[in-house]
């Protein structure tokens, strides 16, 4: 119900699923207050039960103020933004409310995000991607000025609404997407390390961002085509030319933005070799039927190869085929 006087929580997870989970129940456990813009079962489960997070054998849990409104949130110090990068350009307008002039926002998301250029320097330093942030909603609603950029290194999944179930990892990169060190920064990291995360922090989070896409992008929609899991992909020789086609374009992409891939090709494909059976987050996403991640993932690249004159034909098939499938099943718009 809106019109509530309380005082705001430190801070507020938007889109407690898995990682907003798993982030909202820790950060309660070690003491930090935490409020969660919910919605469906999921926010009922929040009121009745908080934060549920099972890890190791362990049931960590917390309390949250949960709620459907902003408006009854007030304006924490740090919003953490756990939703796919598709919901947020009909999302960011009812956020504007939560960031008051000092408050952070944490975008625990995967892909490029809108905020990626600000900050960037080079030639498309400051530039609007409009594959993700297409009319300039989520700019005007959630400004750069207000964000540190994170790159998250986990994996968890719901077993029941407002139920996080921990697997692997629990790393965190967080930096500031002009390269500063803040005070914000620190505070942010401050919270998360006495959450029990193990936080880096990086002067040029923009690479990182980019890094942990120049993996994803590929094995993301290609499971999505083939229904299957990562093994059985990277175990037939011509996807994985193809897999190598596509990353070497992202990869010269990225050097030409200043966000350098470091790795080779092969070490890549190495340690996705060694992650044995598993299913992408976008699998998963397209088999529950909910709309996938393309954009973030696979446009923008595809808009920034277009932005220095970097040939990208594989990317491009890699997306027009990946949305023509993915719009026959209703997950991508038409």
């Amino acid at each position: 119900m809106s019109g509530t006087t309380r005082a705001p929580a430190e801070v507020c997870v938007v889109g407690a699923g898995a990682v907003g989970g798993m982030i909202g129940a820790r950060l309660a456990a070690a003491g930090t207050t935490t409020s969660a813009l919910a919605r469906g079962a999921t926010l009922e489960a929040l009121q009745d039960n908080g934060w549920q997070l099972h890890e190791g054998g362990d049931l960590i849990s917390g309390p949250v103020v949960a709620s459907n409104d902003p408006e009854d949130l007030g304006q924490p110090d740090v919003v953490v933004l756990a939703v796919k990068a598709q919901s947020l350009t009909e999302l960011a307008p009812r956020l504007s409310g939560l960031i008051g002039p000092h408050t952070v926002v944490l975008p625990a998301m995967n892909g490029v995000p809108w905020w990626f250029c600000e900050g960037l320097g080079g030639p498309v330093d400051g530039r609007r991607l409009t594959s993700v942030d297409p009319d300039g909603a989520i700019a005007a609603s959630l400004p750069a000025t207000s964000v540190v950029g994170c790159v998250v290194h986990l994996s968890a999944s719901t077993s029941a609404p407002g139920v996080t179930v921990h697997g692997t990892k629990h790393s965190l990169i967080l930096g500031e997407p002009s390269g500063a060190r803040t005070e914000r920064l620190d505070h942010v990291a401050g919270l998360l390390t006495a959450a029990g995360f193990d936080i880096t922090t990086s002067d040029r989070i923009q690479t990182d961002v980019w890094f942990k896409l120049w993996g994803n992008m590929t094995m993301n929609p290609i499971s999505v085509l083939t229904g299957t899991t990562m093994d059985k992909i990277v175990a037939d020789e011509l996807v994985v030319g193809f897999l190598r086609a596509v990353m070497l374009e992202a990869r010269e992409i990225g050097a030409r933005i200043g966000t350098p891939v470091e790795q080779d090709v092969d070490q890549r494909l190495e340690i996705t070799r060694s992650m044995g059976p598993m299913r992408t987050s976008m699998l998963q996403d397209a088999e529950a039927g909910r709309s996938i991640e393309l954009d973030a993932l696979v446009s923008a690249v595809r808009e920034l190869g277009q932005a220095v004159d970097v040939p990208t034909p594989s990317t491009d098939a890699l997306l027009g085929l990946t949305r023509v499938a993915a719009r026959a099943r209703g997950l991508y718009p038409g």
